[in-house]
């Protein structure tokens, strides 16, 4: 009893000695206090928890900058070495479609069970596992060579880091993609998803007889290239119907953030330039904050894109979403073709939030608020779809929607054991969709 009082007593004045010396400014002996109060094994208080997190953000943040450095080093780098950075001079201004092939069409609705319950609501429990298992596989082992290179302190630390900026997602904010292992983050709880969704996106363009066999895409906060990846696996599924004709993909990704370009690139060139496909990618990345953008000294082409897409980058705060919408109103002025499209993708909950409105059954309403959010951009809807797992516009949370999508949703095979082994999350992931599909001109 008084040993334990004693300690009570020493670990109270430690603490005590270290706010007076914080006080004080003396960092050096806060450091060791701090130190002693660790290996005391006694609880750290709310200013000594603090006092640690800012010595570790000080401890990498010049690790952090150095990276940054190596990774803009390395993107150039590699987007030098490509011999397809730079669009052809002369293209074919012929332009053909793809005409939908039925038995494909038929291919798609039953393996991604897509189930149409009304004109705009569409849902989809399935996958296309031949295409998806391999794809979530590489990209699995493609993460895990990267994270050998860091050791496992170091590794903790920085997943953290990157978990709680990609986190601030969940609760409306717009995160600030700042730390080194963002992008593989990024990677391992939306990418998968995000692609899975872009997939849905192009085979509903297709559907449309809309998809050109010559497509110039300008992808616009591209992320780690997510548009273009849905696109590819997308293009895989249809390759084992019929043979694809000669294509020309021209990609142009517009990204602030150039590691997500780098990581893009670098896990593009691993998995999907080792498939034998017939199309022909090429590729031109702009690192550039849309927020500071100059329509007079940017290098992005006039009236060339057969489509702009912006996926998932709408932003919560109202400044910022008018400042944004007013950007790429003069983004899609000056680049879209007069006969190119405007694809948006934008998750049920961030849409209806922008507006106010909550998300009901009553279509009505819903399409009041995907006009609005339609001619916020100065476009003209041409349709829209919502792709829902439920098949519910009220969809279920929590435990009642685990449950629903452990009996009926397809599991990350792969990707569940590393981010329960990373993250300590304790159910398997699966492929879950809620997001509107919108299709707009000018």
């Amino acid at each position: 009893m008084v040993s334990v009082m004693i300690n009570i007593i020493a670990n109270w004045w430690r603490s005590q000695q270290f706010k007076s010396a914080l006080k004080r400014g003396d960092k050096k002996l806060a450091v060791h206090l701090l130190q002693e109060i660790q290996q005391s094994g006694a609880k750290f208080s709310w200013l000594e928890r603090l006092f640690r997190e800012k010595l570790q953000i000080e401890r990498y943040s010049q690790q952090y900058k150095q990276e940054a450095e190596s990774l803009s080093i390395k993107l150039k780098e590699a987007l030098n070495q490509l011999d397809c950075l730079n669009f052809p001079e002369v293209f074919d201004e012929s332009v053909n479609f793809f005409q939908p092939d039925d038995e494909f069409i038929n291919f798609v609705y039953k393996t991604f069970k897509l189930i149409e319950h009304d004109e705009h609501k569409v849902q989809c429990t399935g996958i296309d596992e031949r295409i998806f298992d391999d794809f979530e596989a590489r990209l699995v082992e493609y993460l895990q060579e990267e994270f050998k290179k860091i050791s496992e302190n170091h590794l903790k630390i920085k997943l953290e880091d990157a978990l709680g900026d990609i986190n601030s997602l969940k609760s409306g904010q717009d995160p600030d993609y700042r730390f080194s292992l963002t992008p593989h983050v990024y990677f391992m709880k939306y990418f998968l998803e995000n692609v899975y969704c872009l997939y849905l996106a192009w085979f509903l363009i297709y559907q449309a007889e809309l998809l050109p066999t010559k497509i110039n895409i300008l992808d616009i906060a591209a992320g780690p290239g997510t548009v273009s990846y849905g696109l590819a696996l997308f293009l895989q599924s249809m390759s084992g119907f019929f043979q694809i004709p000669q294509m020309h993909i021209s990609y142009y990704s517009l990204e602030k953030q150039n590691a997500f370009q780098f990581r893009g690139l670098q896990f593009w060139r691993k998995y999907i330039e080792s498939r034998k496909t017939p199309v022909n990618s090429f590729f031109r990345f702009v690192t550039e904050d849309i927020f500071t953008w100059n329509p007079q000294s940017n290098n992005i082409p006039n009236d060339f894109f057969d489509f702009i897409v912006i996926s998932h980058c709408f932003f919560s705060e109202s400044t910022k979403r008018l400042e944004s919408n007013k950007i790429y109103q003069q983004i899609i002025k000056s680049s879209l073709k007069e006969s190119g499209y405007v694809l948006l993708i934008i998750q049920d909950k961030r849409l209806f939030k922008t507006y106010n409105a909550s998300q009901v059954e009553d279509r009505n309403q819903e399409q009041k608020v995907v006009n609005m959010f339609v001619a916020d951009l100065g476009l003209e809807l041409v349709w829209y779809k919502y792709l829902t797992s439920t098949g519910l516009r009220t969809s279920p949370g929590g435990s009642e929607f685990g449950k629903f999508a452990r009996e009926n949703l397809y599991k990350q095979v792969y990707m569940s054991p590393l981010i329960q082994h990373y993250f300590h999350q304790t159910y398997d992931i699966t492929y879950a969709i809620d997001d509107y599909i919108i299709l707009a001109k000018t």
